[in-house]
């Protein structure tokens, strides 16, 4: 049987391959995006549904599928304020994971954050920690949070301590081993290939560091 995906925050770093590679893979035959602007897609098993994320509510009818992946992510600085950036990166993925989980999707794939911990001092990780606990209340066959370190790639947006950030990986990645190989920076193609071959593999994990997606690519 071949599958339909649902896919928010398609047009992101990660959201972006996530959804090339979905739609030349023969185990989807759908994949459904859910865009606030519209996109100019060639595949045809490529299916885009416009959306006001403010009025999630009255898109509920649309979010059917088997495995749904949760790309969306903001920075403070973005956002504007503290207030929006929780909206963004708390509130969205957890009122997605109600209504798939309702609508019975089987599957829900989110990207999180290194470091995410509902306890944490840093308002970045504690939202993320936030959101993965609060989406671990719903009902899926499968919930798995990926959590990617320093993301590699052409962003269509400049974030300044974002590039400082990727110059410093590619000089000294090589000095992150044994333990702290979590913090090598990774490639979004390689988050995007992560996510769904775990969407398809047999596992009862939750949360796939940084090192462990690196792997799991190795295998697609």
């Amino acid at each position: 049987m071949q599958k339909t995906a649902l896919v928010f925050g398609s047009t992101g770093l990660v959201g972006s391959y996530l959804v090339s590679e979905l739609a030349e893979n023969s185990i989807y035959e759908k994949v459904i995006v859910f865009n606030r602007k519209k996109q100019n897609y060639s595949n045809n098993k490529i299916v885009e549904i416009l959306i006001d994320y403010g009025k999630i509510s009255e898109y509920t009818h649309e979010f059917k599928g088997h495995d749904a992946f949760c790309c969306l992510g903001s920075t403070i600085r973005k956002a504007g304020t503290k207030e929006n950036f929780f909206k963004i990166d708390h509130d969205l993925p957890v009122e997605i994971a109600r209504i798939c989980s309702n609508n019975q999707v089987s599957s829900l794939i989110v990207i999180s954050s290194i470091g995410a911990n509902p306890e944490s001092s840093n308002n970045y990780l504690k939202t993320k920690g936030l959101m993965e606990k609060h989406i671990t209340e719903f009902d899926f066959t499968k919930i798995v949070f990926v959590r990617p370190s320093m993301l590699l790639g052409p962003r269509k947006e400049f974030r300044f301590g974002e590039i400082a950030g990727k110059g410093f990986m590619a000089i000294f990645n090589f000095l992150f081993i044994g333990e702290s190989r979590k913090y090598r920076g990774i490639h979004a193609l390689t988050v995007a290939k992560s996510m769904i071959e775990i969407a398809n593999m047999p596992t009862n994990k939750i949360v796939f560091e940084s090192d462990e997606l690196i792997e799991i690519a190795k295998n697609d």
